[in-house]
């Protein structure tokens, strides 16, 4: 920070709230994550993979486009696709309007075990997140979520 510009401290009931917050953006990762491990054999960014892949048209993406949406590194990216490859869930191959670009393309076999997986995935999501608030409460998390995503993505989703 330069000189000129002091923080503004947050009050005691900010502090509270960001508490919570960032204890949730730490445990809800987590939680979801050991549910698919558990029931799917995957992690929460594999599944991002697979669900990303899924939307897309002729269900296939750059990489570098996944990496964006999965937001995560290209190496992490390529590792995580590696395993998914060796798995049968996911083939690359290279892109045809650019040949130095490589496409994901989800496979059939990839979009059975998305299928299978995405029933327990939504029952956590919602057992987690959105049983416990009313639908007022979930309208707020909406347009929360939405305001501070602006901030965080301006040219984003």
């Amino acid at each position: 920070m330069d000189g000129d510009h002091r923080p503004v401290w947050l009050d005691e009931q900010e502090q509270e709230i960001w508490r919570t917050l960032a204890t949730v953006l730490v445990h809800l990762p987590a939680a979801l994550d050991a549910q698919l491990q558990r029931d799917a054999g995957m992690s929460q960014f594999e599944y991002a993979i697979l669900a990303a892949l899924s939307d897309a048209p002729g269900r296939e993406l750059r990489m570098s486009a996944l990496a964006r949406f999965a937001d995560g590194s290209l190496a992490r990216l390529s590792q995580a696709v590696g395993r998914l490859e060796r798995r049968g869930w996911v083939r690359r191959t290279s892109d045809p309007d650019d040949g130095r670009s490589t496409r994901a393309v989800l496979t059939d076999e990839g979009w059975q075990v998305l299928v299978a997986a995405a029933p327990g995935h939504v029952s956590a999501v919602r057992g987690l997140v959105f049983d416990p608030l009313t639908r007022a409460q979930v309208r707020q998390l909406g347009e929360i979520g939405r305001r501070i995503q602006r901030v965080i993505i301006p040219d984003g989703p």
